[in-house]
């Protein structure tokens, strides 16, 4: 099973409050956010990771390549519209078998990682199982619901106010990409929509709740992610 991280973005939010650093380069804890989830990647026993940066910062694909990661890492600089289009990018690497997507902004502790990849795997007949967390501190969440079979059942507005939104990373088969050239025809332009997407074809996707999680978008949620990695003892 390969990794795959979601890096392209411009970070605009950390650089309106002052932060001049790339978001991938970020420190918290000690490691750059990047580095951070290629470590977690390789202590879970995942063959290889997929990545894709933007070219509008050089020197976050110049830090990809010449950073010895303890597995191989297959890099795409390119600079996407989206989140979505970030993926789609990703697909030849990722189209022969299940992968754990990130989005590079997530600070997860690993234990939680490994429980969740331990249970997501549990659900063979789901092309997707999102991580879900009740700790919600973004002013743009993407809700989701979900039955007593942990199916979901309905995200984004619909699902506004449920205990739920997205955790920042994914349990994903390939399948998702048969929908690749609809979501295009569609115009839309968001990963989150992409998602609703699928669930609205009738794609099986799962949450499953793993405690809090941080999202680095602006400054004040570097300290935010750093006191977290204490409670959990990883810094």
């Amino acid at each position: 099973m390969k990794a795959a991280i979601i890096a392209a973005g411009t970070g605009e939010r950390l650089i309106a409050g002052g932060v001049d650093i790339p978001k991938p380069l970020l420190p918290v804890g000690g490691r750059p956010l990047i580095a951070r989830i290629v470590d977690a990647a390789a202590r879970l026993g995942l063959s290889s990771v997929a990545c894709i940066v933007n070219d509008v910062k050089p020197a976050v694909a110049e830090y990809m390549r010449s950073t010895a990661w303890p597995i191989p890492v297959e890099l795409t600089v390119k600079t996407t519209p989206s989140s979505m289009e970030s993926l789609f990018c990703l697909q030849p690497m990722l189209r022969d078998g299940p992968f754990l997507l990130f989005t590079v902004d997530v600070v997860v502790g690993f234990s939680m990682l490994q429980r969740f990849l331990a249970s997501a795997t549990n659900y063979p007949d789901a092309a997707g199982i999102l991580a879900l967390t009740d700790f919600i501190d973004d002013k743009k969440p993407l809700w989701v619901e979900v039955d007593e079979n942990s199916r979901i059942t309905a995200m984004g507005e619909t699902a506004g106010g449920s205990r739920y939104v997205t955790a920042g990373f994914y349990y994903f088969r390939p399948d998702i990409f048969a929908m690749v050239e609809e979501a295009r025809a569609l115009k839309l332009s968001a990963l989150r929509q992409f998602l609703g997407l699928l669930v609205a074809r009738g794609y099986v996707l799962g949450g499953l709740a793993v405690g809090k999680t941080v999202d680095v978008d602006h400054p004040e949620d570097i300290h935010k992610a750093e006191v977290y990695l204490r409670e959990i003892d990883e810094i």
